[in-house]
């Protein structure tokens, strides 16, 4: 190491040193403290599994996160659980989230999913908007069971919660005549695999044989001495962070609500490297103006080789210098804006170890969602079947998850599950592309050419009745608010609009509503904030158009606004681009 390289490196010790005086005398977050006393991961979390309690203490709660779960209770049932003199007072039961990078896995994991939804769940699982698996109603006692029978299955679940990197997302599409696809899915992976937690508590909690205390599986780090944390340290992040890789024909990944988003750039048929954009990010408190959401900014390009090392520079300044004692503005995205592109790109520039090239500021033009019949390139067939709401489920005559079954134990097909929450079948031979469907008409599931586009193009998060922060229904009332919109379009003649609408049961923003060409925004009980202008592609948020609309006022509001893009949209125009073009008074003015 030359004179130079070692002084800079001193100067970055010594940064790094005043900065880390600087946050032991800021008052801290009690979730810090929690990390902090931890020791990796641990906490109380062994002692609490075993005390005969239906539910963890805050300090158990928060460390359980990184390990992938939420407690939750069943808000529909807390009267009863009252009236009963349940102990703690609710119904408590556990939501444990997969970590699948890209939404790739097999149908024998996904099989092994659905077991586990009968065995200890409630009966469903639920397609994540981050293109993994959800699971709802597992009591503390079967905790254990399923994060070890998910980890035989060699999946896992740490890391899918917590202030740690979270399932990286990618274009799923299978395209096999490009290979653009499956480099992008390989960093996607890689991206996984290098900034995973090294902690060993999460064999021990989970997998280790509980007689001869054999750590074997894999799953989290290899159950050994813990080493110091080569990436995270010991109190891990400041909050979560998010990563999603795309390209400019293809923000499937909706990379610009990512803390860091990978756009790929091709030339001549080669992925030769990727735009770096920063600060992503949609959580947000109306009460609280300190907050917002907000899409990510260019950073840089670097070349494909590249990619890992300057996304571990961004996470490194975000934990060095992210705010640890105001978890409402711990995202990255407030680091970039209190900071400013050029000072963050400065620091960025510092951890990475050299200048980082100016971005090539390359345009999205697409958004691919993969559904129904395509060609991959290779002799073989995808198909992409739209899910609501990506809830699997067997409930009168739509019997999906019996559908999934037999698919998965006849064809078994590998499978890719999307970003807006579907799921596509892969390496579909042409004979059997008759069977799939049938299979799937046979069990009263909609193929998706026979979904409208407003319901295709739609997502909720759960909401009601076991998201504990939920101020108002989604997943339960988007269905029917579709139907209505369904009506209304056909009226219009406009059923055959491509546009996206989503909705969350509060401002935390799970499914993304916050960039979509309608946003609505869990506000009060039974009423919604309505966001319009956003994009299908992701690039630009939306803005307020009505706050606190009723429940039952939201499909006319958007009646009128439908009927003046009918009347007054340029050629080709979509009903996003027309809102923003048109601006929150000029439609307030016409349609308010």
């Amino acid at each position: 190491m030359g004179p130079d390289k070692l002084h800079d490196l001193l100067v970055l010790r010594k940064q790094r040193k005043a900065q880390r005086i600087a946050m032991s005398e800021e008052k801290l977050s009690p979730v810090e403290g929690f990390k902090t006393a931890s020791n990796y991961l641990r906490g109380p979390i062994a002692e609490e599994l075993v005390n005969g309690e239906p539910n963890f203490t805050g300090e158990a709660m928060q460390l359980l996160k990184h390990h992938g779960t939420y407690e939750q209770d069943d808000r529909d049932r807390r009267k009863e659980a009252k009236a009963n003199k349940v102990p703690g007072g609710k119904y408590y039961s556990m939501m444990i989230r997969s970590v699948i990078p890209g939404g790739v896995l097999s149908s024998e994991q996904l099989l092994a999913q659905l077991d586990l939804c009968d065995e200890i769940g409630n009966t469903t699982i639920r397609l994540t908007t981050r293109q993994g698996i959800q699971l709802h109603g597992v009591l503390k006692e079967n905790l254990r069971h399923y994060i070890k029978r998910v980890n035989e299955i060699q999946q896992t679940t740490l890391a899918a919660c917590g202030d740690v990197c979270r399932n990286m997302m990618c274009s799923p599409l299978p395209i096999k005549a490009n290979v653009v696809y499956d480099e992008m899915q390989k960093l996607c992976w890689d991206l996984k695999e290098h900034f995973k937690p090294r902690t060993g508590a999460y064999h021990e909690l989970w997998i280790s044989d509980e007689e001869t205390g054999e750590k074997q599986l894999a799953g989290g780090g290899d159950g050994g001495p813990d080493p110091v944390e080569p990436i995270y340290g010991p109190t891990y992040l400041p909050r979560k962070f998010k990563m999603g890789v795309g390209l400019p024909e293809d923000n499937s990944a909706d990379i610009y609500s990512q803390d860091i988003g990978f756009l790929g750039i091709v030339e001549g048929g080669k992925l030769v490297g990727y735009d770096l954009v920063v600060g992503g990010g949609f959580g947000r408190t109306p009460s609280a103006e300190k907050t917002f959401a907000a899409v990510a900014k260019a950073l840089c390009y670097v070349p494909a080789d590249q990619a890992i090392p300057a996304a571990e520079a961004v996470l490194k300044v975000q934990r060095d210098f992210g705010n640890r004692a105001d978890r409402k503005r711990a995202r990255l995205k407030y680091l970039v804006h209190d900071w400013g592109m050029e000072k963050f790109k400065t620091k960025v520039e510092e951890y990475y170890g050299g200048a980082l090239e100016a971005p090539r500021a390359v345009a999205i033009t697409e958004h691919n969602d993969g559904m129904g019949w395509g060609e991959q390139g290779d002799g073989k067939w995808y198909y992409g079947l739209a899910i609501e709401n990506g809830r699997v489920k067997d409930e009168g005559d739509f019997r999906l998850k019996s559908a999934l079954r037999e698919i998965g134990t006849t064809l078994a097909p590998p499978l890719r599950i999307t970003p807006h929450q579907n799921l596509i079948f892969c390496d579909i031979e042409p004979q059997d592309k008759s069977r799939l469907e049938s299979v799937l008409r046979s069990h009263g599931v909609p193929l998706t050419e026979d979904v409208s586009l407003a319901r295709r193009w739609s997502m909720a998060c759960p909401a009601m009745p076991t998201c504990g922060l939920s101020i108002t229904e989604s997943e339960r009332f988007m269905p029917g608010m579709i139907d209505q919109m369904d009506t209304m379009l056909a009226e219009l003649g406009l059923q055959d609009e491509l546009f996206t609408t989503r909705m969350t049961g509060c401002p935390n923003g799970c499914a993304r509503p916050y960039n979509s060409d309608i946003g609505l925004v869990g506000r009060a009980v039974g009423k919604y904030t309505l966001f319009l202008g956003g994009s299908r592609l992701g690039h630009r948020l939306n803005w307020i158009y009505k706050d606190k609309v009723p429940s039952d006022e939201i499909v006319p509001e958007l009646r009128k606004c439908f009927e003046l893009f009918k009347a007054e949209r340029q050629p080709s125009e979509s009903f996003g681009d027309f809102c923003d073009r048109m601006g929150k008074d000029a439609l307030l003015e016409k349609c308010g």
